[in-house]
């Protein structure tokens, strides 16, 4: 019972996601919305804990009230233009609107505080859902309407997004947590040239959430959810260790690795539009969330315990091969050495 739960669950996420992707009206983007928000809440809760319990309220509350915004912007359009399409936003109001209720959606500044706790509250794989899954649908709505999205708000966005971001990831010792910053800050990457070049803001998200999957099933495969178990993650496998650090250096954006591509692009654009003090403070911001990246891969890679001749090993524990499988191809694509850019 317990299986076929989940898999009506995972049905509706998807089938949510599908019909937001496919649809041109208004309506069924809601409609598509509201589905795939209501199909995770029983994945959310479905640990017996009260932070659980906590963690699903939220997110209703959080997705119920974004969804309300987005239909009472949806209808001030159609009451404006008389068409329910989604590509037909003239007017600055609706379109404030519904840039301010997808952001809530997506999680960015100054509408973030819902995701941190929302995915400490839940599992590892659950919080790879939200922080993956859950944002491809309202992020094809955000690039749909990006035409008329005012710029100086997705601009502010964007700051607010990597500057707190980087500052709230960098006391947390709870991995989801930190994770819910670092998607915090990348939401603000993707904000910055939303209006400008839509085309670099949809790489970096994609090359995030490319990055993200293989690092949340590493750290569920190896039961890691806090600083303290990262240094001992190298007794259960040297491999996703290494694997692991590759993977947060280039989320970190440094070079040569796939995550520097897409924030160089996105600086470039920025100094293009004439916003060379934004694209400095931008790449300032950066520097914070590199600061608790590197903590991560200090603590995994180059500090070891004190352990006792008769204290268990980890990678003594048998390691599900089937589990390990899916992890390959995203972390190689992941780690990737920088492709040449053309001038």
């Amino acid at each position: 019972m317990r299986t076929m739960a989940t898999i009506y669950t995972l049905a509706g996420i998807t089938i949510g996601t599908i019909l937001v992707t496919s649809s041109n009206s208004w309506v069924l983007a809601w409609l598509g919305l509201e589905l795939n928000a209501f199909a995770i809440l029983p994945l959310i809760s479905k640990p017996k804990h009260p932070r659980s319990i906590e963690a699903s309220t939220k997110y209703f509350l959080t997705q119920s009230t974004a969804s309300c915004l987005i239909l009472f912007a949806s209808t001030i359009n159609a009451w404006q233009t008389g068409t329910w399409t989604i590509t037909q936003m003239p007017d600055k109001l609706p379109s404030t609107l519904m840039l301010i209720a997808l952001a809530t959606k997506l999680g960015a500044a100054p509408v973030h505080l819902w995701l941190p706790e929302v995915m400490q509250g839940t599992t590892l794989l659950t919080a790879l859902l939200i922080s993956t899954w859950q944002k491809i649908a309202p992020m094809i709505l955000i690039f749909t309407t990006s035409n008329h999205a005012p710029s100086n708000i997705a601009l502010l966005i964007g700051l607010l997004s990597t500057h707190l971001g980087g500052w709230g990831g960098m006391n947390q010792t709870q991995l989801r947590k930190m994770m819910a910053f670092s998607s915090i800050a990348n939401m603000g990457w993707t904000m910055m040239t939303l209006t400008s070049e839509p085309k670099t803001s949809m790489m970096n998200i994609m090359i995030y959430l490319l990055l993200t999957t293989p690092m949340f099933l590493l750290l569920a495969q190896t039961s890691t959810k806090t600083l303290q178990n990262m240094t001992t993650m190298w007794t259960t496998s040297p491999s996703s260790t290494t694997t692991l650090m590759l993977l947060l250096l280039s989320t970190a954006g440094l070079p040569p690795l796939t995550g520097f591509m897409p924030k160089l692009l996105i600086l470039n654009e920025l100094i293009t539009q004439n916003l060379t003090p934004a694209a400095i403070i931008t790449s300032m911001a950066s520097l914070l969330s590199l600061i608790f990246y590197l903590r991560i891969t200090y603590l995994t890679t180059l500090l070891n315990p004190p352990n006792s001749s008769t204290s268990t090993t980890k990678w003594r524990q048998n390691m599900n091969n089937l589990k390990v499988a899916p992890v390959a191809p995203t972390a190689v694509m992941g780690t990737l050495v920088l492709p040449t850019l053309s001038p």
